[in-house]
């Protein structure tokens, strides 16, 4: 099969459009002609991950800025998490020296057009592309959500071809970006009432693990808000690799539903609930808005810690974009927050900033944190609501 290229890309790939142009063509040209791709497509928005200096490195760093010398953005483009807030990271315990270098790579990324929010949930602060665009994200989480909850279409990325996208306009049309790739393949019945966020991650933990990359169809859930679908997709596209799901009367795809059918009962949420716990977890750390916390969640957390204290020896974060702490600046919730001891960090969250060694055991309400927390940073876990964790900040 081959790729058939339209005059601008052949222009673009002939480097009549730059050095980092043709570069970001090499890539996802190279891509296309692997997964079989016989054209190229146009995409609207793009979503770029490895953005902390902790993940990228001097190598990904001399990599960003060499792209930056006359790479620019043709579409709009934002940024995953940093490894730190870009404006309070003094506080936050990170170090010059990490600062110095986290700067650097947003500045490289600065040069090239990209919007420089740092955050997962692109979509509510202004990266929210409409039903049936054709998109290019690199976020697992964004792009579980993007494809299930949204019905955008979208692979999920690397950093490298997520950045030739922004500097290109375009990606290689294969995978998610074919309606014949979107059908569901298992069916789970869920027989159980599903209230707060760690419920939904749970239920994200157990289909990821028994499902792998194949796309599941959900039956059983009557109601899901914005948080909890953001926490689901993160979870099931960190356990399981998942960028699709189809919830019956909630998310907007139509697919044939499939035969195979399994079953979720409130036993296998709290069984997993007991593997994401680890005994004895000397809890030190909670943090809330992995993916990053919307408005909404920061209010109510606000409110739980108005008039409170963090207890002595505990570190409590609340992470979100830059947008929506300036708005609750505005609103008066980053007051009450840290008022009471807690931070809420912009920019950064609890998976990507350097914190191996800080602490020893997380809260969360997000099983995706778990993850991370275990494996990157030997942290011990506990996966509760938001409420819970709360609680355990100031008790």
């Amino acid at each position: 099969m081959v790729l058939e290229l339209t005059k601008e890309e052949k222009e673009m790939l002939d480097g009549k459009h730059g050095k980092a142009t043709r570069k970001a063509m090499e890539i996802i040209t190279t891509l296309g002609e692997i997964y079989g791709a016989e054209r190229l497509i146009p995409v609207s928005s793009v979503q770029i991950a490895g953005v902390s200096y902790h993940n990228l490195g001097e190598a990904g760093l001399e990599y960003l800025s060499e792209m930056a010398e006359d790479g620019r953005a043709r579409v709009l483009t934002t940024l995953n998490p940093a490894g730190m807030d870009l404006s309070e990271w003094k506080k936050h315990g990170i170090s010059e020296d990490f600062a110095e270098n986290q700067q650097r790579v947003i500045d490289a990324f600065e040069r090239m057009g990209v919007i420089t929010t740092c955050t997962c949930t692109p979509y509510l602060i202004g990266n929210l592309p409409h039903y049936g665009e054709h998109i290019a994200w690199a976020e697992s989480s964004a792009v579980c959500f993007s494809n299930s909850v949204i019905g955008a279409l979208t692979n999920r990325e690397g950093g490298p071809s997520a950045l030739a996208s922004a500097l290109t306009g375009r990606t290689a049309e294969y995978g998610l970006h074919l309606k014949e790739n979107r059908v569901a393949q298992v069916k789970y019945e869920v027989r159980t009432e599903l209230k707060e966020t760690d419920d939904f991650g749970l239920l994200g933990y157990i289909i990821g693990e028994r499902t792998g990359k194949t796309i599941p169809y959900i039956v059983g859930i009557e109601h899901a808000t914005t948080e909890q679908l953001k926490s689901f997709s993160a979870s099931v596209a960190t356990y399981g690799g998942v960028a699709l799901f189809h919830m019956e009367k909630i998310t907007p795809n139509r697919t044939s539903v499939p035969d195979k059918t399994e079953v979720i009962t409130r036993d296998d949420l709290n069984g997993a609930r007991t593997e994401l716990d680890d005994e004895k977890a000397d809890i030190d750390f909670i943090s809330v808005g992995c993916p990053h916390a919307s408005i909404k969640e920061i209010a109510a957390i606000a409110e739980m810690l108005d008039g409170k204290q963090v207890t002595d020896g505990k570190t409590v974060w609340i992470t979100t974009a830059k947008p929506t702490k300036d708005l609750a600046i505005k609103m008066g919730f980053y007051d009450k927050i840290e008022k009471a001891g807690a931070f809420l960090v912009a920019d950064a969250c609890c998976a990507v900033a350097p914190l191996k060694g800080r602490f020893t055991g997380l809260m969360t309400d997000s099983a995706k944190a778990c993850f991370y927390a275990r494996g990157k940073n030997k942290f011990k876990t506990e996966i509760r609501t938001v409420e819970e964790c709360i609680k355990e900040a100031v008790s």
